[in-house]
């Protein structure tokens, strides 16, 4: 049973998702600001947390900030009205999974609930070790060092990268990635986001871009 952690101020949204959630065999705490949010976030007793950004005490943005800082990797779905394309991005800069914009589908959300908990579920992606070029990729530790030296990713970081070091000097279609790691949740300018931070921690180079095709991990 998927725990799920729902910080959310608005009560009878709260309580009708909460309701709904538990008719699909999900464990929901509910909470109404971002204070105690975090504090249970934090306490690893969750799968995942779905996070409003209206709080009465603090913006979510704030509880997400606060969380990665922690070092949780705890997956994060924002669920909110503000839906601008500056707050999209800056709640996946700030360490959101993904993000979706109310009015929503709740069998949507179901669905992204469910592809969130099963692709950072350890035992899903064990396997061999990967070592392509000077960065080595241990997907049942989650842990990547290039180097020698370790590199700090967060979930859909590592899942881009275990896909592009799977396919090593191969390209990587821009639809194949994100089905991978969004499961097409996600539009193509968040990839190109999730990109440009892997390229941020392992170097320009590491991924060359093919143009009009996708991206191609170099060893």
């Amino acid at each position: 049973m998927i725990r799920l952690l729902l910080v959310e101020d608005e009560d009878r949204l709260a309580t009708q998702l909460s309701e709904g959630l538990r008719t699909v065999q999900m464990e929901v705490t509910w909470v109404r600001t971002g204070r105690e949010g975090l504090t249970l976030a934090k306490s690893g007793d969750f799968d995942i947390m779905v996070l409003d950004i209206g709080l009465p005490d603090q913006e979510g943005f704030t509880v997400l900030r606060k969380l990665r800082a922690h070092g949780s990797r705890l997956p994060v779905i924002i669920l909110t009205a503000r839906t601008s394309a500056e707050d999209t991005v800056r709640g996946l800069e700030h360490g959101a999974d993904d993000y979706m914009p109310k009015p929503f589908s709740f069998d949507e959300l179901v669905l992204r609930i469910r592809l969130r908990t099963r692709r950072d579920d350890p035992e899903e992606s064990a396997g061999d070790v990967l070592v392509a070029g000077d960065c080595v990729l241990d997907p049942v530790q989650r842990s990547v060092e290039c180097d020698g030296e370790p590199v700090k990713l967060s979930n859909r970081e590592f899942q881009l990268l275990d896909l592009l070091m799977r396919n090593a000097g191969e390209v990587v279609t821009r639809q194949a990635a994100l089905d991978h790691v969004w499961g097409s949740a996600a539009g193509a300018n968040v990839l190109d986001v999730y990109i440009g931070y892997l390229r941020s921690r392992l170097g320009a180079a590491a991924i060359q871009t093919v143009r009009g095709r996708g991206f191609r991990f170099v060893a």
